[in-house]
């Protein structure tokens, strides 16, 4: 649950919000989606050419840091180590997104897998790691083949908070020597996020998409009388409280893709969306995942509006 302090601070902004959304026009955003969770949901390029999705997340680099092997799970789409379905095979799909104005990036983390930054030292060896295997570096073994990814997603859900924000530096610095590498965060809606925190208040990401979803204290009640409001209050803190300038509201795309959270589209289209792009700092909405959203038809519902 989001701290006293971090309520109180957001709560002012609540409250102006509310006065100013007649008065005040709506921001434009776009579509971020996660894909690799799932063999049905259809191909990266495929996904990339419905035009539905400015940026598109490959979901999880499940396995990296404190020593280990890195290890890539795209779910029944491909596997690193096999022969047949390897999954160097989706290099000319990343191309493919990326001649479409589509932004690729890796995601790390996730719900499940073993992940944590154990030293200083291992933030920086797995940076090398990312920019040689994904981005613009140079490796014998890149899992995804030759084409080089946007930039990295970090989905931290498990371990400790230490040495991201090192991570992320490290990152941001390789980037400046060539092609810009994009960072991205998902933490979860309430303030601040326990693992992410530390790197969020450092300003590093280009992007941050709140999850606002399996997270009961800050996000969409449909039994609630006032339904919207500790997502409001959530949103307002993290426009308010962190230093990045691009803020996506982060969602499930059908009520099967989360436990709890589920907006549907005619209450986020009609009064949810009014409210979170009355901030400046608006970049529209993050789906999980492409699988649910084919079958609800979630953002085709709600493009034209975010």
């Amino acid at each position: 649950m989001a701290s006293y302090s971090a309520a109180a601070a957001a709560a002012p902004f609540l409250l102006l919000s509310i006065f100013l959304i007649l008065l005040s026009p709506s921001n434009g955003g776009s579509i971020a989606v996660y894909w690799g969770q799932n063999a049905n949901e259809g191909t990266l390029a495929s996904t990339c050419a419905t035009g539905k999705y400015a940026i598109v997340n490959i979901a999880f680099l499940s396995v990296f840091g404190n020593g280990q092997t890195p290890q890539l799970n795209l779910a029944g789409h491909c596997d690193p180590s096999s022969n047949t379905t390897n999954c160097t095979s989706l290099s000319s799909d990343i191309v493919s997104c990326q001649q479409q104005n589509v932004t690729v990036l890796l995601s790390i983390g996730g719900g499940a897998g073993s992940y944590f930054l154990s030293s200083a030292a291992d933030a920086l060896n797995v940076s090398n790691y990312l920019w040689n295997n994904f981005l613009g570096g140079n490796s014998t073994s890149r899992p995804l083949g030759a084409a080089v990814l946007d930039g990295i997603d970090f989905d931290i859900e498990q371990g400790s908070p230490q040495y991201y924000d090192l991570l992320a530096r490290n990152l941001r610095a390789q980037s400046s020597a060539g092609k810009k590498v994009y960072l991205t965060a998902a933490p979860q809606c309430p303030f601040p996020d326990p693992l992410l925190g530390p790197a969020l208040r450092a300003g590093l990401f280009d992007y941050v998409w709140v999850q606002f979803y399996n997270n009961p204290a800050c996000q969409y009640n449909p039994s609630a009388l006032f339904k919207n409001f500790r997502l409001f209050l959530s949103w307002s803190a993290w426009n308010i409280l962190i230093p990045e300038n691009r803020i996506f509201l982060g969602l499930p795309a059908s009520q099967a893709a989360a436990s709890s959270g589920f907006i549907p589209t005619s209450t986020l289209t009609s009064i949810v969306l009014p409210f979170t792009k009355i901030s400046p700092k608006y970049g529209g909405i993050m789906l999980w995942n492409k699988y649910y959203d084919d079958q609800s038809g979630y953002s085709n519902a709600v493009k034209s509006f975010v």
